[in-house]
C-alpha cells in the first residue's frame, strides 16, 4: 500500500514537471510575484502631487510649502483660485491640494486660529490620507506647540516600520491559499480533460489510496514552493525576520495546504474543465481571503463578518505566521491557531474527499 502512495506520489511531481506551463506559473507565484508585492507596493506617499492657492501672498505659506519635498512629493504647483485647483482635483492633475486663506498669516502671527483647507482626492485613499497625516505633523512642527507632553514610541514587532516585509509575507499567504486550491484540482480535471478518467477508475487501485496520493504530491509542491520564496525573497530580499520556530511554520503550511486541497478536491469534482476550475476556485478564494484578516484586520470588520471570520481557516494561519515571523511566539502558544486550522482543515478535506470519492 505504501509503495503503490509513492508511486503514485512521484508520478503526479514528474508529470508536474512536465508541464512547463504550470511549472512557470508555480515559480512566478512564489518569487516574482511575492517580490513585486513587496518591492512595488507602497503605503507611505510617493511622487505625490500638490496644488496650492496663496491668497496671502505671504512667507509663512511659503515656508510650510518648502517642506513638502522628494520623494514624498512633487513640486508643488500654484494655482490662482480655488476653482481652479478644485477642477485640477477633478481631472487628476493633481492628488493634493492647499489652501491658504486672506488672514492664515495674520492670524497665525497674531497667535490666532490660523485655518489651512486641505482637498483630497480620496479615490486615492491610502495615499491621499497617508499624506494628511504627513501635511498635519509638518504643520504641527513648524508651529512649535508649546505642550507639556513628551510622547516616547516604542515600535513593537517591527521596529523599522518596513511594510515591504509585510506586504511580501501577506501575498506568500495568498499565493499559498491560491495554489494550494488550484493544484489539487487541476490534477483531476486534467485527467478529465485528457480523456484518461476512465482508465484510472479501472486501475486496481484503492480510490482513496489515488486521492490522497494526488493531492499530498501537490502538497509536496506547495511546501517546496515556499521554502524557496522564505529563503530566497522573504530572507535574501527583505530581511524579514524569523523570530519564532521554522519548523513551527512549515507544519503549519503543512496543514493549511492540506485544508485547501480539501476545497480544490471539491471544486474538481463539480467541474468539467480548466475553465470552471478556475473560476470556481477565485470564487472560492476571494471570500476565504477577505474574511481571514490578510487586506482588513479582523477587528475593524462589521461585528457579522467578524464572526464569520472564525469560519476561515486562513485567519489562523495568517496569524499564525505573523506570530512566529514577527512576534517570536514560542511553538507551545501556537496552539489555537495549530487548532483552527486542523478542525477546520480536518472538516474541509473530509467534505472534498467525500465528493470526489464519488466519481469513482
Amino acid at each position: 500500500m505504501i509503495k503503490v502512495f509513492l508511486s503514485i506520489v512521484t508520478k503526479e511531481l514528474l508529470d508536474f514537471l512536465r508541464s512547463w506551463g504550470l511549472v512557470v506559473l508555480v515559480l512566478y507565484s512564489f518569487t516574482l510575484d511575492v517580490y513585486i508585492a513587496g518591492g512595488g507596493m507602497q503605503i507611505e506617499p510617493r511622487n505625490v502631487s500638490v496644488g496650492y492657492v496663496d491668497y496671502t501672498g505671504g512667507g509663512i505659506s511659503q515656508k510650510i510649502l518648502s517642506h513638502l519635498h522628494e520623494p514624498e512629493f512633487l513640486t508643488p504647483k500654484m494655482f490662482l483660485s480655488q476653482r481652479e485647483l478644485s477642477k485640477a482635483i477633478f481631472n487628476k492633475e493633481i492628488m493634493v491640494g492647499i489652501i491658504f486663506d486672506q488672514e492664515f498669516e495674520k492670524n497665525y502671527r497674531n497667535k490666532k486660529e490660523a485655518t489651512i483647507d486641505v482637498l483630497l482626492d480620496a479615490t486615492a485613499a491610502s495615499q491621499s490620507f497617508t499624506t494628511l497625516s504627513y501635511l498635519q505633523n509638518i504643520v504641527l512642527n513648524f508651529s512649535k506647540l508649546n505642550i507639556p507632553i513628551d510622547i516616547d514610541i516604542h515600535k513593537l514587532f517591527n521596529p523599522n516600520s518596513d511594510e515591504h516585509s509585510f506586504m511580501a509575507l501577506s501575498e506568500l499567504l495568498s499565493v499559498i491559499t491560491m495554489l494550494s486550491i488550484l493544484l489539487p484540482a487541476i490534477v483531476f480535471v486534467r485527467e478529465k480533460e485528457e480523456g484518461t478518467w476512465d482508465i484510472m477508475l479501472l486501475m486496481p487501485i484503492n480510490p482513496k489510496i489515488t486521492i490522497l496520493a494526488k493531492s499530498f504530491s501537490q502538497v509536496i509542491i506547495i511546501v517546496a514552493g515556499v521554502m524557496i520564496t522564505v529563503g530566497l525573497v522573504l530572507f535574501n530580499g527583505f530581511n524579514l525576520p524569523m523570530n519564532g520556530s521554522f519548523l513551527a511554520f512549515l507544519l503549519l503550511t503543512f496543514f493549511y495546504a492540506f485544508t485547501s486541497a480539501g476545497i480544490g478536491l471539491f471544486i474538481a469534482s463539480v467541474s468539467k474543465s480548466m475553465m470552471q476550475t478556475a473560476q470556481l476556485s477565485m470564487l472560492i478564494m476571494m471570500p476565504l481571503i477577505f474574511l481571514s484578516g490578510a487586506w482588513t484586520p479582523v477587528y475593524a470588520m462589521h461585528p457579522i463578518l467578524e464572526k464569520l471570520s472564525l469560519l476561515s481557516p486562513l485567519r489562523y494561519y495568517i496569524e499564525g505566521c505573523e506570530s512566529i515571523f514577527f512576534r517570536g511566539t514560542d511553538f507551545v502558544d501556537l496552539w489555537h491557531y495549530f487548532a483552527g486550522v486542523l478542525i477546520l482543515g480536518s472538516i474541509l478535506y473530509w467534505y472534498g474527499f467525500r465528493k470526489i470519492g464519488k466519481l469513482f
